[in-house]
C-alpha cells in the first residue's frame, strides 16, 4: 500500500492507496510545534480504524508546502515505517507539461491536483483549490500547465479581518439566504461567500478569454469548495481528494521506490 501525505499551511491529509484505489483518507490541523511522534498517534489511530496495518504500507510520497515539517514526516516515516519517503518536486509531474516560468518554484499542492484533474477530467481545464491561499490552476488545450493565479484563502481572509478588528466576531463560513445581510453575522457571510463567489466567476471567465478555452472544465477542491459551489454553477465537479490522488500519479507515473530495504515499489 502507498501512504501519500499532504502537507498544508492549515491542515494535512493523508491517504492509503491499495493498487490504485483510495481506500482511507483523513485530515488534522498543521503544527509546527508538534514532534514526530505526536504526528504517529495520530498517523496510526487513524490507520487501525480504517483497517491498515502499519506493515501494510509498502511507500511513502509527500507534497509539501511547508518545508519547516519536511523533517518532522520525513524522521516519522524512516522511524515508524522504516521508509524514506519520495519528496514530491516539479521534477515528478509525471508527464504533466508545463510552461510555468520557473517550474522549481512551483508549488506541490498546484503540481498534485492538476495532475489528478488531467488525467481524471481531461484538458483544457481549470482547477480552483480553495485551501489556506485559493490557487487557479489552468491547462491549456494541448494539456500543458501555463500558470494561474493566487489569492488569499477565504478562512486567511476571514481571521485576518477579525484579527484588526474590535467587534467583528468569529463566524460560520455559511452562504446566506441573499447579499443583503440584515445583521453583522449576515452581512459577514455574505461579503465572504458572494465575495468569492463573484471573484471566481470573474476569473475564470477572464481565463476562458485570454486563453481561448471556452470549453475548459471548471474544477474546484479545497476545504471550502462547497460553501462557494453552493451559490454558483461554475463549476463542473468538486472533488477534494485531488491532492491525495495527484501524490498517488506523480508516484506511480515515475514507478518509483520508497527507501525500505527489499521494498519493490508496488502500489
Amino acid at each position: 500500500m502507498l501512504l501519500v501525505i499532504d502537507i498544508g499551511n492549515t491542515n494535512v491529509k493523508m491517504g492509503v492507496f491499495k493498487d490504485k484505489t483510495l481506500v482511507a483518507s483523513w485530515r488534522f490541523s498543521s503544527s509546527r510545534t508538534r514532534t514526530s511522534d505526536e504526528y504517529w498517534l495520530y498517523l496510526v489511530s487513524h490507520l487501525k480504524e480504517n483497517g491498515v496495518n502499519k506493515s501494510d504500507i509498502t511507500d511513502v510520497i509527500i507534497g509539501s508546502v511547508v518545508p519547516n515539517l519536511n523533517y518532522t514526516f520525513s524522521h516519522l516515516c524512516e522511524y515508524s515505517f522504516g521508509i524514506k519517503p519520495v519528496m514530491l518536486d516539479h521534477n515528478m509531474a509525471g508527464g504533466l507539461k508545463t510552461k510555468y516560468s520557473d517550474p522549481r518554484r512551483l508549488g506541490a499542492d498546484r503540481i498534485a491536483v492538476t495532475l489528478a484533474a488531467v488525467r481524471d477530467y481531461g484538458a483544457p481545464l481549470i482547477v480552483i483549490d480553495y485551501g489556506t491561499a485559493t490557487t487557479f490552476n489552468v491547462v491549456n488545450k494541448d494539456g500543458e500547465f501555463i500558470g494561474g493565479a493566487i489569492f488569499t484563502g477565504i478562512k486567511t481572509a476571514l481571521d485576518n479581518l477579525i484579527k484588526g478588528t474590535a467587534q467583528l466576531p468569529n463566524i460560520e463560513l455559511s452562504l446566506p439566504g441573499g447579499v443583503i445581510g440584515t445583521d453583522t453575522v449576515g452581512n459577514m457571510q455574505s461579503g465572504f461567500t458572494y465575495g468569492f463567489i463573484g471573484m471566481t466567476e470573474y476569473m475564470v471567465a477572464r481565463i476562458k478569454e485570454e486563453e481561448d478555452i471556452a470549453c475548459a472544465k471548471v474544477i474546484a477542491t479545497g476545504g471550502l469548495a462547497e460553501v462557494i459551489a453552493s451559490g454558483t454553477k461554475i463549476f463542473d465537479c468538486i472533488d477534494r481528494q485531488l491532492s491525495l490522488k495527484g501524490l498517488f500519479c506523480a508516484f506511480s507515473s515515475k514507478n518509483l521506490t520508497s527507501g525500505r530495504k527489499g521494498n519493490k515499489g508496488q502500489v
